[in-house]
C-alpha cells in the first residue's frame, strides 16, 4: 500500500515538474484579450474612489532638485500605449500619451519587466495608480517626466527606479480597451520637447546622402546608433536624429534609400541631450517613393507683400480676449503692428487679438512659402501664433472659422530680446504653406496665454514668395 502511494505521488510530481517546465519554456506569448478578476477588481476600485490627473498635473508632480516624494494621494493617470518592445528597440520601459488621436503629451514608464508588448500592447489603455509611486526623471537633467516605483541618489542627484514586480501587478492597470493609434503628423522642425512619448509620423523624408548601403545599426557601436532623416520639402535640409538600439531584431537591416514616411515615438538619446524618433518596427517605414530635389530659391517670385507702411492697409484687427490689441505705427520711416499685453510696463493683461488679412487666391500659384519679419522687447515668452482659414468672413468672429496653425517650428526659433529695442527685426525661416488651397486669409494672433506672456511684438513684413 505505501508503495503504491509513494509511486502516485512520485508520478503526481513528475506530471507537475513538466507542467511548470512547459510554462516556463513556451515562448508564444500572446497579447491578451480579456483581464482577470483581481486586475477588474483592482481598476473598479480605483476608478471609484481615485482622481484622474491630466499628464500636465503629473509632470508638474516633479520640479526638479535632489529628493523626490512619493505621491501621498490616491490619484491615477489615464494613458494609452505608444511603444512596444516587441521588437527590442524599447527595453524595460514604455511609453504611453494622452490620447489615441492628437495626442498632445507622453509619459514614461520603467519597470522590471521585459516583453512588455505581451501585456501592455500597442493602443492598450492603461491606468497608472500614482499613489506610492514616484514621478522624475530616469537619468538627472535628461527632462523625460518618467514613472516609476522608487528612487535612487548619487552624487549627480535623484532620480527614479523601476517598478517591481508587486507594483506593477498593483499599479498599472489595464482596461479591454485596445485603441488603434493615429500618429500625429508633424513636420520634422515642428517635433519639440512636449512631443517626447507620442506617436508621430513625419513625411517626405529620406535617410542623409552619404547613409546609402548602411544598415539601421553600426557593427562598430555598443548600444545605439543614430542615423540622420532629412526633410526636403523646402530649400534646405532640416534633420532629425533616428536612433536604434543594439537589441533590436532590425538592427542589420538596410536603410532604405527612396523618400516617404516614418511612423515612430519621440525620445530622447540617453543623455537627454538630444531629441530622436525610435521605430516601433521598420513597417512603420514607408521609402518607396523617389529622393526628392530641395527647391530653388531663383525659381520663386513675390506674390504678396505688406509692409504696413501705410497702416493697417486691407488687414483686419479683432479681439477675442481683452482690450488690448494690435496696432500700427511706425519708427524712421519703417511701419509696422505692434502687440503688447503690458499694462504701463508693470501689469500683465489678458490678451488675444487677430490680425487677420484680406483673402488670398492659393491656386493662382503653387509651393508658397510665407516669410515675416518680427521685431520684440522685453520679451518673456512667446506671444505669436500664425493660421490660415478657408471659412473666416471679413468682420465675423474668428471663434467661428476654423483654423490651422501653422510655422509653429519657425517662429519659435525667433531669437527673444529681453532688451528695451525693438527696431532689429528678425526673418523667420521660409514657413511651407504649401498645403493651403482656394481662398484663405492668414491670421495672426497675439495671446498672453492667460496673462502669462506680456512680450512686445513688431510685425513689419508679411511676404509670400511661389512658384
Amino acid at each position: 500500500m505505501n508503495k503504491a502511494i509513494k509511486s502516485l505521488k512520485l508520478i503526481l510530481v513528475l506530471i507537475a515538474s513538466v507542467a511548470i517546465t512547459s510554462c516556463v519554456q513556451d515562448d508564444d506569448y500572446t497579447i491578451p484579450n480579456s483581464l482577470g478578476d483581481e486586475e477588474n477588481k483592482s481598476l473598479t476600485s480605483l476608478l471609484e474612489t481615485g482622481n484622474e490627473l491630466t499628464f500636465a498635473e503629473v509632470k508638474a508632480l516633479y520640479q526638479g532638485g535632489e529628493f523626490i516624494e512619493a505621491v501621498d494621494t490616491n490619484d491615477y493617470v489615464k494613458g494609452y500605449v505608444s511603444s512596444s518592445d516587441q521588437t527590442g528597440n524599447f527595453f524595460k520601459e514604455f511609453f504611453i500619451q494622452d490620447s489615441p488621436t492628437n495626442p498632445t503629451s507622453g509619459l514614461k514608464v520603467i519597470l522590471n519587466q521585459v516583453d512588455t508588448y505581451n501585456q501592455f500592447n500597442l493602443g492598450r489603455e492603461v491606468y497608472i495608480s500614482l499613489q506610492g509611486l514616484f514621478i522624475g526623471e530616469e537619468r538627472v537633467g535628461n527632462g523625460v517626466t518618467t514613472i516609476g516605483g522608487g528612487t535612487e541618489t548619487d552624487q549627480f542627484g535623484t532620480t527614479v527606479s523601476s517598478l517591481n514586480e508587486i507594483q506593477i501587478r498593483q499599479k498599472v492597470l489595464r482596461s479591454t480597451v485596445t485603441e488603434e493609434l493615429t500618429p500625429l503628423n508633424l513636420g520634422l522642425t515642428a517635433i519639440n520637447a512636449s512631443h517626447v512619448g507620442v506617436l508621430v509620423n513625419v513625411q517626405n523624408v529620406e535617410f542623409a546622402d552619404n547613409l546609402a548601403g548602411l544598415n539601421y545599426f553600426d557593427p562598430i557601436e555598443v548600444f545605439d546608433t543614430q542615423r540622420i532623416l532629412q526633410d526636403c520639402s523646402g530649400f534646405t535640409y532640416p534633420q532629425f536624429i533616428l536612433e536604434t538600439s543594439s537589441f533590436s531584431s532590425f538592427k542589420n537591416e538596410p536603410l532604405p534609400i527612396g523618400n516617404g514616411s516614418v511612423t515612430a515615438v519621440v525620445s530622447k538619446t540617453f543623455d537627454g541631450a538630444s531629441l530622436i524618433l525610435a521605430l516601433n518596427s521598420t513597417d512603420d517605414v514607408d521609402m518607396d517613393n523617389p529622393r526628392c530635389t530641395l527647391l530653388d530659391i531663383s525659381d520663386f517670385e513675390v506674390v504678396y507683400h505688406e509692409g504696413f507702411d501705410s497702416g493697417l492697409g486691407d488687414w483686419e484687427v479683432i479681439n477675442t480676449l481683452g482690450t488690448e490689441e494690435w496696432y500700427a505705427s511706425s519708427f524712421s520711416g519703417e511701419g509696422y503692428v505692434r502687440g503688447s499685453a503690458f499694462e504701463n510696463n508693470t501689469t500683465t493683461l489678458e490678451m488675444i487679438s487677430w490680425l487677420i488679412s484680406p483673402s488670398i487666391d492659393f491656386d493662382a500659384q503653387d509651393n508658397e512659402r510665407l516669410i515675416l519679419q518680427i521685431a520684440d522687447a522685453f520679451s518673456n515668452g512667446q506671444p505669436l501664433k500664425a493660421y490660415y482659414s478657408n471659412d473666416y468672413t471679413a468682420g465675423s468672429n474668428p471663434d467661428d472659422a476654423t483654423w490651422t496653425e501653422i510655422g509653429a517650428s519657425e517662429i519659435a526659433a525667433l531669437p527673444e530680446n529681453t532688451g528695451f529695442f525693438n527696431n532689429v527685426y528678425d526673418a523667420t525661416g521660409l514657413i511651407n504653406i504649401s498645403m493651403i488651397t482656394g481662398n484663405a486669409v492668414l491670421a495672426f494672433v497675439y495671446d498672453s496665454e492667460n496673462a502669462t506672456i506680456s512680450t512686445t511684438l513688431d510685425l513689419s513684413d508679411v511676404q509670400i514668395i511661389a512658384q
